[in-house]
């Protein structure tokens, strides 16, 4: 067994030197964790941004896979969402090594995401559901803290603000919206990276726990309104071939309020909050000008009379 060589280079590419130690590593860990957990392999390995991940069956036969991965910030908190969730609405978490961070999960088809779904809204309709159904449930002591992500934004974006050019007003703005919601930032169980492509099917014969359940939560407490931006940025093609793309972000956005029963004025609020996010990353980064991209087509929706 050994990492992927696609994943390696990307592990290269953004963590240079550093890479090399979870790289070099990361063929022992698995062999380990195949003795541990007494697992056998069960086909090729593939891999996520981030994650490498190894089909494999266990000692009873049942299908799974081993998801190994650096431990940082936006992967700590994985196990103990799933722990919370406990397959309702996410994929299941069968074993975790709590010192290396790496993972047993329920396998699901990988071949059938929300992607797949033809219909766009529809496919949007089923990912607000399973918003509200993960984030019913109380965030578990231990998780970053959305309270935290939005002080530490502000004063970044202040930071970055003059060097922010033409996009400037619009971290003003999507500033302003942090400040009206940050003193109420929630305490729900939020995936933060639900999207289309993070949504899978059971695999045929599974339990009935739904038709579709949640992956790879990169996981914080906080308020459900706060998940929105990544699904608003499905399939952006189908947005633009409409011809009205304020129309279709606001379509979009009036779905998963209703669907989700969420607070549209704070839905709206926490949605610029994450364009600011993206923005000032990019900024930091060493951008010198913003990709505007959907996200600019997305926050001009929202900052608009209604």
């Amino acid at each position: 067994m050994d990492v992927p060589g696609v994943l390696r280079a990307w592990h290269q590419q953004h963590w240079g030197a550093n890479a090399s130690v979870w790289l070099d590593a990361a063929p022992a860990l698995a062999g380990s964790l195949f003795e541990r957990w007494s697992l056998t392999p069960d086909g090729p390995a593939t891999h996520g941004a981030v994650a490498w991940i190894i089909p494999v069956r266990r000692a009873d036969g049942t299908a799974a896979v081993l998801k190994l991965q650096p431990v940082d910030d936006e992967t700590a908190g994985e196990p103990l969402a799933l722990q919370a969730w406990a397959g309702n609405g996410a994929v299941l978490l069968f074993e975790h090594d709590e010192e290396s961070g790496s993972m047993l999960l329920e396998r699901l088809d990988v071949a059938r995401s929300l992607s797949s779904v033809a219909s766009d809204l529809g496919a949007l309709e089923t990912l607000a559901e399973l918003l509200a159904r993960l984030s019913a449930v109380p965030a578990p002591p231990g998780l970053r803290r959305l309270a935290d992500i939005g002080a530490d934004l502000l004063e970044r974006a202040e930071r970055v603000r003059p060097r922010a050019g033409t996009m400037e007003g619009l971290v003003r703005d999507c500033a302003a919206a942090l400040r009206e919601v940050l003193p109420e930032p929630g305490d729900r169980l939020l995936h933060w990276d639900l999207h289309y492509d993070n949504v899978l099917a059971p695999l045929p014969g599974a339990d009935d726990r739904g038709s579709w359940l949640a992956i790879d939560p990169k996981p914080l407490a906080g308020n459900p309104c706060f998940e929105l931006l990544p699904a608003l940025h499905n399939r952006w093609d189908d947005v633009v071939a409409t011809g009205d793309i304020s129309g279709a972000v606001r379509r979009r956005f009036d779905l998963m309020t209703d669907v989700a029963s969420l607070d549209q004025d704070r839905a709206r609020a926490w949605t610029l909050a994450r364009v600011l996010q993206n923005i000032v990353w990019e900024l930091e980064e060493g951008a010198t000008a913003w990709s505007a991209g959907p996200d600019c087509a997305i926050a001009e929706t929202l900052l608009a009379p209604h």
